[in-house]
């Protein structure tokens, strides 16, 4: 857990790099049909940071290998981050600067037993339903994040450390980590991308990811549709 004094820390440093997040957009995906099944996924809130939860159930291969490391897991929760930060676990002002630079990331992976909500409570939790097509997106981008170089024989990717939890393991991701490309960055892009109405030009705090995904998730409860938007092109 972090402490909630470097959490507002951590939320004051991120602050200041919201004039900077990148704003150059590419066409959405096509909408996904309308009706059909529907699987549902969590956005999870945990203080400065975000998480997408996706059922064990029913994953991908590029994926579903994932799980057999934890029996009896019911959700896979993805978490992307700086892998100095992660792995150091030092959460000074100095450390929390320079994550702030551009670095090597890292995808959190934390295997539960149990739903999202009664892990991290109801209220940092949002329940997204979405189709099959966007599930598949949803899957595609997350799979995307993960460096493939470190697989096992049988085609499974290899943790490269342990988490910090039980339940947890560290997945090395080809992907940058800055000021301007956060953990909550790639959580708004990842629903962005799967094809959600979901903005991401500007996300950079925990919070904002947050309040869109709500606002998603209340426009599907009350069967609104709103056309996706763009998401942005990584630099």
């Amino acid at each position: 857990m972090t402490a909630p004094g470097a959490a507002s820390r951590r939320q004051a440093l991120l602050g200041l790099a919201l004039a900077l997040a990148g704003c150059a957009t590419r066409p959405p995906p096509p909408p996904a049909a309308a009706g059909g099944p529907t699987t549902l996924v969590h956005v999870v809130g945990r203080g400065w940071h975000t998480d997408i939860a996706l059922p064990a159930a029913g994953l991908h291969p590029a994926l579903a290998g994932l799980a057999e490391g934890f029996p009896g897991a019911r959700h896979l929760v993805f978490g992307f981050g700086d892998r100095a930060f992660l792995l150091g676990r030092e959460e000074t002002p100095l450390a929390m600067l320079r994550a702030l630079l551009p670095g090597r990331g890292a995808i959190l992976l934390t295997a539960l037993a149990t739903a999202p909500e009664a892990a991290f409570g109801p209220e940092d939790v949002v329940p997204l339903p979405l189709s099959a097509l966007e599930f598949a997106r949803l899957q595609a981008f997350v799979a995307g994040s993960l460096d493939r170089g470190g697989t096992e024989a049988g085609g499974r990717l290899r943790p490269f450390a342990e988490g910090p939890y039980p339940g947890s393991v560290f997945l090395a991701s080809g992907m940058t980590y800055a000021a301007t490309y956060t953990c909550n960055t790639w959580t708004a892009e990842a629903l962005a991308m799967a094809g959600l109405p979901l903005r991401v030009p500007g996300v950079v705090l925990a919070r904002q990811v947050m309040l869109r995904a709500r606002a998603v998730a209340a426009q599907r409860q009350a069967g609104v549709a709103v056309p996706a938007s763009p998401a942005p092109v990584r630099s």
